[in-house]
């Protein structure tokens, strides 16, 4: 019987962002990291959060956030929280700077290295409590990280491994639907894209979760019907919204697990060359995921297809890959700069990787490689 909990508080709506005081009075941050990206900070997104801090109350701004957070990286933000002397950190933008804020939260409290809070090291036993607190403030309708017990990290490695625990669910998420007006149509879609397939993979889990289930087939409802609005016109203030909510309920549904689209886009992120977009790479190897698995889904795909506008006996991995074209995301692999040469070894990675074990049918690195080899 799986362990179901919904433990964060979630401020969701426009004008979300005016309950920051009181959250970090709530959770007990005096001085807090604020932790981002250069894009937040050009978009002058930061400089609202900023303005919104209580009087006299300074922040330090960590905002050197790689696309897929590294190691390194995650050093550097705990230098800087240490120099500040913080006590908790606010994260601002997409599921980078939400999960590199979740490990600097750990190394803040616990000691290194790093790679030992990873779940495939058995990390998890070894997160408690203590963790600093943070506040979750996300800028896309994509990982859903704000309300999701994983942080995704690069390591000096060269993997690609969560660290999950349910002490790393921030302690407060602030969903404002408008800090995501602005979002270029091409984060929007492969942003959205990551949602969507969190969505799928969660509700054709083998684990059995209804509440989860429920949450998943909902967000898959939503994005499927708002997605290619909020790419064509970007100020579409229902569509932002619906977005955000079936992105956050994506995340809900990670208790159930996901698949091997993850599975394979996780080692194919940690890639030093080319860099690539985590939800674009899930959109892309979405379809052929699909196919693959179709035999071992029940009914499912017929409820997800019901769900999302089309009829019972609807090809989803053809619903797919359309839509990948309709929002101009690219076709393959090859199209994003992936070679051949790297097929064995992503393959052998995602073997290894947490997402394997909950796809609902069970992949060799055979499996891997032709799926791979197909969507290149």
């Amino acid at each position: 019987m799986p362990t179901i909990s919904y433990l964060t508080t979630i401020r969701f709506d426009f004008g979300a962002i005016s309950g920051l005081p009181d959250d970090l009075r709530a959770v007990g941050i005096c001085r807090p990291l604020l932790v981002t990206d250069r894009g937040v900070i050009a978009a002058g997104l930061a400089e609202r959060i900023l303005a919104l801090l209580p009087d006299g109350l300074k922040s330090p701004v960590f905002s050197e956030v790689p696309s897929n957070p590294t190691e390194t990286a995650v050093q550097a933000g705990l230098s800087a929280y240490r120099a500040g002397d913080c006590d908790g950190l606010v994260a601002v933008g997409g599921g980078s700077p939400i999960d590199l804020a979740k490990a600097v939260a750990i190394l803040a409290t616990h000691p290194g290295p790093l790679d030992q809070y990873m779940f495939v090291n058995g990390g998890i036993g070894r997160i408690t409590g203590a963790v600093a607190p943070l506040i979750a403030i996300p800028t896309t309708a994509g990982t859903g990280s704000e309300v999701g017990r994983g942080a995704l990290i690069s390591l000096d490695d060269g993997r690609k491994l969560a660290a999950i625990s349910p002490f790393l669910i921030p302690k407060r998420a602030i969903c404002d639907p408008d800090l995501t007006l602005a979002l270029p149509p091409a984060l929007t879609a492969g942003t959205g894209m990551d949602a969507l397939t969190h969505c799928v993979e969660c509700f054709i889990s083998p684990i059995d979760n209804p509440p989860a289930g429920a949450i998943a087939l909902d967000g898959a409802e939503r994005i499927a019907r708002y997605l290619v609005p909020a790419v064509e016109t970007g100020a579409n203030r229902t569509a932002r919204w619906e977005m955000l909510m079936g992105a956050m309920e994506g995340a809900m549904a990670f208790q159930k697990g996901l698949g091997a689209v993850h599975a394979l886009s996780h080692p194919l992120g940690a890639l030093r060359s080319p860099s690539l977009h985590h939800g674009t790479l899930n959109a892309v190897l979405l379809p052929h995921v699909l196919r693959f698995n179709r035999a071992h889904v029940g009914t499912k795909y017929a409820r997800l297809a019901v769900a999302m506008g089309l009829s019972e006996s609807a090809d989803l991995a053809d619903f797919v890959a359309s839509l990948n074209r309709r929002i101009g995301l690219p076709a393959s692999l090859g199209a994003m700069g992936v070679s051949h040469e790297v097929v064995p070894w992503v393959a052998e990675q995602a073997m290894l990787d947490h997402c394997t074990p909950t796809n609902p049918r069970k992949p060799t690195r055979e499996d891997y490689v032709a799926i791979l080899e197909a969507a290149l």
